[in-house]
């Protein structure tokens, strides 16, 4: 199988919700965050994909490694994705750019409708729903 390396942020704003978002073209939400570079950190590659992606500047020490993950991809078939999670807290606003479409903010319970991407769906929703409410 082929595997696209990628980074990926547990994206969480001032109110507690998280943000996914939709690449042009495509159907399914997922977490912000992309392709890591060959000899890129994840966490560079993430803070790099951020500010392409939704013009957000932060720096990586600031994100905190969750794990790594792997699942189908939900837009390239015959793919599996390999994601370095990060939990990175916000308190800005969000501009879609590049090739993002769409962003929504969720709450743990507030999607039901929305396409996920498997890897959204199966392990990174059910790591935020885990995490203690923010104030």
């Amino acid at each position: 199988m082929k595997v696209i390396q990628i980074a990926a942020a547990l994206l969480i704003g001032k109110d507690g919700r998280t943000l996914l978002v939709r690449k042009r073209g495509t159907t399914a939400f997922m977490q912000p965050g992309g392709k890591i570079e060959p000899g890129e950190l994840p966490a560079v590659a993430l803070a790099r994909e951020l500010e392409e992606e939704l013009g957000l500047l932060i720096d990586p020490v600031q994100a905190a490694y969750l794990g790594s993950f792997a699942a189908p991809a939900a837009n390239e078939p015959g793919f599996e994705v390999r994601c370095e999670l990060f939990e990175v807290r916000i308190d800005g606003d969000v501009v879609p750019a590049a090739e993002i479409e769409e962003v929504v903010w969720i709450s743990a319970d507030s999607h039901p409708q929305l396409p996920l991407a498997p890897l959204t769906r199966d392990s990174i929703l059910p790591i935020y729903q885990g995490l203690p409410a923010q104030a």
